[in-house]
Parts: C-alpha cells; sequence; structure tokens
C-alpha cells in the first residue's frame, strides 16, 4: 500500500515537474518587444528631459508608451508625430499639424509638415529621444525616414537616441532593386532594397556606423532588443501600422502593390481592403468590381473617388506568405491599350523604385524573370552588408 502510494506521488511530482518545464518553455517563447522591457531603459530615462518619435502603434500591451512613462514619473518634453500624426488617422501624404496633446498636455511637434528634421531649438534642450514606432520592413514607408532625421538631429545635438524595437512583418527575406544616389527622397533614404529585411533597430545601426547621416555624423545610439525573436517568425500586428495597412495581408502585399500609386489604377484605397484588391475603370482589367469612397480616417480623396472599378480580388489568391512580386503591376501595364500610359507620374515611380532603370525595363517589354537578375549584383552586395547588422537569426 506504501509503495503504491510512493508511486502516485512520485508520478504527481514528475507530471508537475514536466507542466513547470513546458511553461517555462512557452514563456522562452513569447516575443517581448523592446518597450516592455522597461528595466533596460527606464534607467536611462530617469532624471531626464526626455523627446518620443512615436505613434499610435507605441503601446505596451494596450496603454501608450507615453502614458505608461508618465505614470512612472518620467518627465517627456516632446512627442515628435510622424506620418498619419500621433494618433495615426492622417491620410497618407496629408500634413500633420503641430499642437498639444489634449490628454496629457504635451507639445506635438510635427516631422511630416514644414519640416521634417527637428529645428534645434526644438532638440537641442532635450537629453535622450525614445523611438518606439512599428514598422512594415519597406524602403518607401516613411517612418523610417523620420527616424533617419532624428538621428541626424540627435547626432548634430549631443542628445542620446534610443531604439525601442520591434518584429519586422516583412523582415523574413529581402528583395527588390537598391536604392541609387540620383534617386534619394523622403521615400527612399538609403541605397537598400525595397523589402530591406531589417527592423529598426538594425537598420538604425546600419544608418549609424555606414555613414548615412549628414556628415558622416553617428549619433549615441542605443537599441532595446526584441526577446525571443527570429527573422522568420510570423508576427501579427496587434495595431494597423497605418490607415489604409489594415491586416497582415495587405502588409505582406504593399511592396508588390505599391508601384501602382504612380498609375490611375486604384489599390483599394476608398474601401476597406487597401493593398488586397486592385482595379481601374475598364472591364479589361478583371471581374472584380468595387467603387472607391471617402472614408474618414483612412483615404479622403481616393483615386477614381466614385467610379466603378474592375480588377482583381487578392485575398482569393494570396496568402500571408506573399513575397515581393513584378506580375500585378506587368499584368496590368500590359494589358492592350494600356503600356506607357498607365504610368501617369513617371518621376514618382521613379523614386519609389529607387531607379529608373525598371521603368525602362517595363517599357522595353523585359519579363520579370529578366529584370529580376539585373538585381543580383546589388542584392548580393546588400547580402553581405544586412549581415553585418542583424541582431536576430534568420531562422
Amino acid at each position: 500500500m506504501i509503495t503504491y502510494k510512493l508511486r502516485w506521488i512520485a508520478l504527481f511530482f514528475s507530471l508537475s515537474y514536466l507542466a513547470g518545464c513546458h511553461s517555462q518553455v512557452e514563456k522562452q517563447n513569447i516575443i517581448e518587444l523592446g518597450c516592455q522591457q522597461l528595466d533596460l531603459y527606464l534607467p536611462l530615462l530617469k532624471e531626464k528631459k526626455v523627446g518620443m518619435l512615436v505613434n499610435h502603434t507605441s503601446l505596451i500591451d494596450d496603454r501608450h508608451l507615453v502614458d505608461s512613462l508618465l505614470s512612472r514619473g518620467i518627465y517627456i518634453h516632446t512627442i515628435f508625430a510622424p506620418e498619419h500624426g500621433f494618433r495615426g488617422t492622417a491620410d497618407a501624404g496629408e500634413h500633420v499639424k503641430t499642437g498639444v496633446d489634449p490628454k496629457t498636455g504635451i507639445s506635438i511637434i510635427s516631422l511630416y509638415g514644414a519640416n521634417k528634421k527637428p529645428l534645434p531649438d526644438q532638440i537641442n534642450d532635450l537629453d535622450v529621444v525614445l523611438f518606439d514606432i512599428q514598422d512594415v520592413g519597406v524602403r518607401f514607408y516613411t517612418y523610417i525616414s523620420s527616424m533617419h532625421y532624428m538621428m541626424e538631429a540627435c547626432a548634430e545635438h549631443d542628445v542620446k537616441f534610443i531604439v525601442l524595437d520591434r518584429p519586422n512583418p516583412n523582415g523574413d527575406y529581402f528583395d527588390g532593386p537598391v536604392l541609387e544616389n540620383d534617386f534619394h527622397s523622403f521615400v527612399g533614404m538609403h541605397p537598400i532594397p525595397i523589402v530591406h529585411g531589417l527592423t529598426v533597430g538594425e537598420l538604425a545601426q546600419m544608418i549609424n556606423q555606414e555613414g548615412w547621416l549628414s556628415g558622416g555624423k553617428k549619433c549615441d545610439l542605443e537599441v532595446i532588443k526584441v526577446k525571443n525573436y527570429s527573422h522568420q517568425m510570423p508576427y501579427p500586428l496587434p495595431v494597423k501600422p497605418s490607415p489604409n495597412l489594415p491586416n497582415a495581408l495587405s502588409i505582406r502585399l504593399y511592396p508588390s502593390l505599391c508601384f501602382f500609386e504612380a498609375t490611375e489604377v486604384s489599390v483599394g484605397r476608398g474601401t476597406h481592403m487597401p493593398f488586397q484588391i486592385i482595379g481601374y475603370p475598364d472591364s479589361i482589367f478583371g471581374t472584380y468590381i468595387f467603387t472607391p469612397r471617402s472614408i474618414d480616417g483612412m483615404s479622403k480623396n481616393p483615386i477614381q473617388l466614385d467610379r466603378v472599378c474592375y480588377g482583381v480580388d487578392l485575398r482569393n489568391v494570396e496568402t500571408t506568405n506573399h513575397r515581393f512580386t513584378l506580375k500585378y503591376f506587368l499584368d496590368f501595364y500590359n494589358k492592350p491599350g494600356y503600356a506607357e500610359a498607365l504610368v501617369t507620374r513617371e518621376r514618382w515611380f521613379n523614386l519609389l523604385a529607387g531607379t529608373d532603370r525598371l521603368l525602362q525595363q517595363i517599357k522595353s517589354g523585359a519579363s520579370e524573370k529578366e529584370i529580376r537578375a539585373s538585381w543580383e549584383p546589388e542584392l548580393a552586395a546588400y547580402k553581405i552588408l544586412r549581415d553585418r547588422y542583424l541582431l536576430y537569426p534568420l531562422n
């Protein structure tokens, strides 16, 4: 009888131990964002005058980082707002206003209005600037351009710059043409491919160490890494990063569809499926029908407003494993009667591409395979560069 009881006791403790081990493994596999690791960066902010380049994605669970830091006695002097604004409701390209946050009374300075780089009197009194914004890993997504200019300002005024890192939902690969110097703009500031395969922390290190800041200056940079993250891990975003990227599929399709922004083709702005559908007011483009409308907080004046568009519903043919392709653009471009006439803003196309070679290749009738072959030397060189700045494993 005693032996029987001892066996049960032994079994109980064995199961308890295994359950504890399983719980510990689960805990080790949970991604912990940079902003969630308060113990690592709060000591750097105590008794400092803090600036924050943040937006609506800057959350610790369901609470804004600004509110979390204020509750812990951190003195936040200034909030800097990127494209789409502090609350994330401004249209793409819409002027973002400087003002005051009504909830906290903290001054908000727009970095998507009169100046995209902080002016000296907006930053020279600060001790440290925190950057915490969810990026999507695409060169022409302007949050990384705002980060660049803030790093530059910090370097010029001896202000510490801290990146609270986050996963990249397109971070499992890199692809596309590498930006050429002649096509430097706010939608392309670095010689990296369209899909760059870096977190903002990794990119910040690259920008700093490669001398890409004005005059080759370097800022006092610190990156609070994501725990338990690798580049192959899928990361469903808890909050949409901008008004027209509402879900994982739109984020994965964004690099492939953004070239349509240099045309009169609708990518679904003005619907609740942006960057998941494409169409134009001609039935030659497909059987899927939609009509863009003005939607406050998403797209007030979309291309093809109130016009019936015909095209393709990519929700039926693509998954969140999608990778960058020219297929959809080439399909539309090569429709009878639309070659060359499709691209109505060539300069904008070239700025998005980071080169004028891509449009020349498309005009000449080159296939995607031929175009991709021309990128191979640049991408091979970029791989070597990227490998130097990786903070996370690739698998």
